[in-house]
């Protein structure tokens, strides 16, 4: 049997290999395997312009090799078999590029072997991006009777990947035998030179299992696979994609995302371009109705198969790049529909809620003195319903200043009505006094009284004191913050509690007397008094003059306007 050779290295160490993934697999990422897969995938994705730099790096160093000059035609060649090793799954324009100018060299130097070499590499670029045609060309016209044993193994090997390809393709059943049949003499001439251990003889005997439907015995040579293969390579995307393709056999699809997702990880380390990893796992996130991943993976998928000018992607991609684009793009509009529902809910609510705003401002407007109630019914509001929280606060305080406003009107006009009331006794009993002494024919003596000022500046007096008294219970805080405005040698202080004459003409403007002429009446000064006294003050002022009096409109009670 075929197997025989290397069946009894296989059932040693199969379990073990197996055993040593699965610990290896749950220290990485822990016992939610798929969602941390998942996160280290979009993370490496992100990373992406990263990796692919360090691959344009290391091609930039191969270049800059390849320039040197006094090289040999010899060593150019093979410094641009590394460039081509480098771009052969980056870039199918520049692979073909470096593979020409190869091509040339070994026509110029008429070296047979370096002819078959580059034939190979084209063969293998051509069937690689899916232009087998070509391909089969190239193929047919190398006379392998001529290849050493090197070009012999990878003559087959390229054979083998080149008719596997075209028969899979393959409509017309009698094509596709005659195919099949020049593939499995192509894997039997192959496998008389591999060894039973190497990567490509176990890859061999991994597909025939797999293509059987063993998929047990086909796991095991998997898994000596990735023993023998490092991390993060080229090769390790290899064995975990195949692994995947036997989960998905076995119908574990999410055993088979799991290795999908270990293999495109890998394939974007590397910066390979032409890759199957990611579309193979697009579809199968589709088919488990998880679209929004679908379309991302599915399109990257897309921009790097571009950037190779892959034609075997773009067709594997085109079969499935619709079907995923157009489920996002439904549920996308879907969820547009959803959020336009929302915003005309939220539009009707916030109308309501507005004239939910415009019906408490008039009531606070028009009932002043319903605080209590008014307030009650805000606190059972904000409780309703947050939103009105920052409003309500606003209204709060417009009804605070309202207060104040009513607080001084009210006292002011307590004052004056005590004021008048005073006044028209003071007038009464004058009218008894002058009476008096008119029937008692006492003209001289009430002459004198009438001549004298003194009841005339008592009034005064009595006027000043209390507009001083009334004005600082109102505003218990106008020296200080007067005197904030003004130069510290400038600054008026109180005698006695009482103010001065600058501090009663500033007074007069906070209250909107602003005119000279009205404050003179009132503090019984010439005008030009009064504006030398303005103007005396301003000159002390610590603020520009133009802003004094508009900063001493803003002193007061409030707290939204007072100075500090």
């Amino acid at each position: 049997m075929i197997f025989s050779r290397f069946f009894y290295l296989v059932n040693i160490r199969v379990k073990i290999v197996a055993l040593v993934l699965c610990l290896c697999c749950a220290n990485l990422f822990g016992a939610n395997l798929p969602d941390t897969l998942f996160e280290v995938l979009d993370v490496t994705m992100s990373s992406k312009e990263i990796y692919d730099a360090e691959k344009e790096r290391r091609i930039i160093s191969l270049k800059e090799i390849a320039t040197t000059k006094n090289l040999s035609e010899t060593e150019i060649y093979y410094s641009n078999k590394r460039l081509i090793r480098e771009y052969s799954d980056y870039s199918f324009d520049s692979t073909m590029v470096y593979l020409q100018k190869n091509q040339q060299i070994a026509q110029k130097l008429d070296n047979t072997i370096f002819e078959y070499e580059v034939d190979l590499g084209l063969i293998s670029l051509l069937a690689a991006s899916g232009r087998y045609k070509e391909a089969v060309d190239i193929l047919e016209k190398i006379d392998r009777t001529r290849l050493s044993e090197n070009l012999v193994v990878e003559y087959f090997s390229i054979c083998k990947k080149v008719y596997e390809q075209v028969a899979y393709y393959a409509v017309i059943p009698e094509n596709k035998q005659v195919y099949d049949g020049i593939y499995q003499n192509a894997v039997d001439s192959l496998m008389r030179y591999l060894s039973p251990e190497s990567d490509q003889y176990l890859s061999i005997i991994e597909k025939q299992y797999r293509d059987a439907r063993e998929i047990a015995k086909a796991k095991e040579i998997n898994s000596i696979r990735l023993a023998k293969t490092k991390v993060n390579t080229q090769a390790y995307s290899l064995v975990t994609f195949e692994r995947a393709l036997l989960a998905e056999l076995e119908g574990d699809l999410q055993e088979a995302a799991e290795w999908l997702i270990l293999s495109a990880i890998s394939d974007i380390k590397n910066a390979v371009k032409d890759n199957a990893s990611l579309a193979k796992l697009a579809d199968l996130l589709y088919q488990d109705n998880q679209v929004d991943k679908a379309y991302s993976y599915i399109k990257f998928s897309f921009e790097d198969a571009a950037f190779y000018n892959s034609r075997l992607r773009f067709v594997a991609i085109s079969n499935v790049l619709p079907v995923i684009t157009e489920a996002y793009q439904l549920k996308t509009n879907e969820q547009t529909t959803h959020l336009r529902n929302r915003l005309v809910i939220i539009s009707i609510m916030a109308l309501l809620l507005l004239a939910t705003l415009l019906i408490l401002y008039r009531q606070i407007k028009n009932l002043a003195r319903a605080r209590n109630e008014l307030t009650r019914v805000n606190n059972e509001l904000i409780v309703v319903n947050d939103n009105l929280k920052a409003t309500n606060e606003e209204l709060r305080e417009l009804y605070s200043d309202l207060s104040e406003a009513n607080k001084v009107k009210e006292h002011f006009i307590g004052n004056f009505l005590a004021i008048c009331s005073d006044y028209i006794d003071k007038m009464d009993t004058y009218r008894d006094l002058i009476n008096k002494y008119i029937t008692s024919h006492k003209t001289k003596e009430l002459y004198e009284i009438t001549k004298s000022r003194k009841m005339i500046d008592k009034e005064i007096k009595s006027f000043y004191e209390n507009f001083d008294n009334t004005f600082l219970e109102i505003y218990p805080d106008f020296v200080r913050d007067f005197n904030l405005l003004l130069k510290e040698d400038g600054r008026i202080e109180l005698r006695n509690g009482k103010m001065n004459t600058e501090l009663r003409i500033f007074a007069f403007i906070r209250l909107g007397i602003k005119e000279s002429s009205n404050i003179a009446k009132l503090l019984r000064y010439s005008v030009n008094t009064v504006y030398n006294y303005r103007v005396k003050v301003k000159n002390s002022a610590e603020v520009p003059r133009d802003d004094f009096e508009d900063m001493i409109m803003k002193i007061g009670s409030f707290a939204k306007n007072r100075i500090v």
